[in-house]
């Protein structure tokens, strides 16, 4: 159901504002009735014409009527809003729990999608719907040029997102890192092509290992392909990327023992754009690397952070500590209810 409410939303913003209004009014009416227009204005803190806008068009629906007396509700009017309290009460609780999610994490905005993906993996596929939609309402109306990073949750969302309208005009992804070595499927070059496709846009690939040595990286920056993939990241207007849990980042990476036995001491929970950090959010490693850097998020206007699941919400928190303040994130329920445990919704 929440998913299906943020399509709703996506396409007419302000339509669940009008629906908690006129319930709010209904629930008012049938507490107070028979109640006139002026006391039940002064009671919901509206002007009297707000509330003559919404009453008539309620009466038009024949779920409320006058009398000298007042108004109250019609037995229609008593079924629709029987009906929408428990609807209503799951609304307001989902958007309560992504207020108190964005700020317990500093961040503009979070969106909650229903389940936990570690129980039930097709909650993945919503993180793809969702982002999408995303994108629809967030990207600037110009050319825009995507960078994308791999991962097991991108590959899931490139999988399930949906074309965009014309509105945002023409869309070129390209991968934020280079990421040869890894599993083909999961590449940020194959994860980019994959949502280039869905979305009806261009893709550029950037076709170098992630991790290099200092030498081997001084050397690609001066191939012109190389230079041509990095300029197109440098002018990006939106990322999109994941957050990882460290240790299961660092064996997906081929990492060696000795740097797993380091992770460990130090007691690393979390990986993003090749940073480790620990719960604290400090920073206990870094992977040299081709591609998009921390440090150069703060400068791009979109920011999509995607992950979920009950097991990562350390790993989510410790992320956040440096992500942007203008970054969204999309989570699940597993990690939204992790991370708030303790907090009173």
């Amino acid at each position: 159901m929440n998913n299906q409410l943020k399509l709703i939303e996506a396409v007419a913003p302000d339509v669940l504002d009008i629906v908690q209004e006129r319930f709010n009014i209904m629930r008012h009416i049938h507490w107070m009735a028979p109640v006139g227009r002026r006391t039940l204005a002064t009671k919901m803190d509206m002007t009297e014409r707000v509330l003559r806008t919404e009453t008539d068009i309620l009466k038009n629906l024949q779920l409320i009527e006058s009398s000298k007396s007042g108004m109250s509700l019609t037995p229609k009017g008593y079924e629709v809003m029987h009906g929408l309290e428990l609807f209503m009460v799951g609304l307001n609780e989902m958007q309560e729990k992504e207020r108190l999610l964005a700020s317990k994490l500093a961040i503009t905005k979070a969106i909650v999608v229903k389940g936990d993906s570690d129980q039930e993996r097709q909650v993945l596929s919503s993180f793809g719907q969702v982002v999408s939609e995303c994108l629809q309402l967030a990207l600037p109306d110009q050319d825009n040029v995507i960078a994308v990073m791999g991962g097991t949750t991108m590959a899931a969302v490139a999988e399930n997102m949906t074309a965009l309208d014309d509105y945002h005009h023409h869309l070129t992804f390209v991968p934020a890192r280079g990421g040869i070595g890894e599993s083909v499927e999961i590449q940020a070059n194959s994860v980019s092509a994959k949502m280039a496709m869905k979305t009806n846009g261009d893709f550029r690939p950037l076709y170098v290992p992630e991790r290099v040595s200092h030498e081997t990286y001084q050397s690609l920056l001066q191939e012109p392909f190389v230079q041509t993939v990095l300029n197109l990241i440098g002018e990006s207007t939106c990322v999109i990327h994941s957050i990882g849990r460290a240790l299961h980042m660092a064996v997906r990476r081929g990492m060696d023992e000795e740097e797993l036995v380091m992770l460990k001491n130090n007691k690393a929970v979390s990986e993003s754009f090749g940073y480790f950090f620990d719960d604290e959010g400090n920073i206990v490693y870094k992977i040299p690397r081709i591609g998009l850097q921390l440090k150069e998020l703060e400068k791009v206007p979109v920011i999509l952070a995607v992950a979920g699941g009950k097991s990562k919400a350390k790993a989510i928190q410790a992320y956040m500590k440096h992500a942007p303040h203008h970054t969204w994130l999309i989570t699940d329920e597993g990690a939204a209810n992790e991370i708030l445990k303790g907090d009173t919704l």
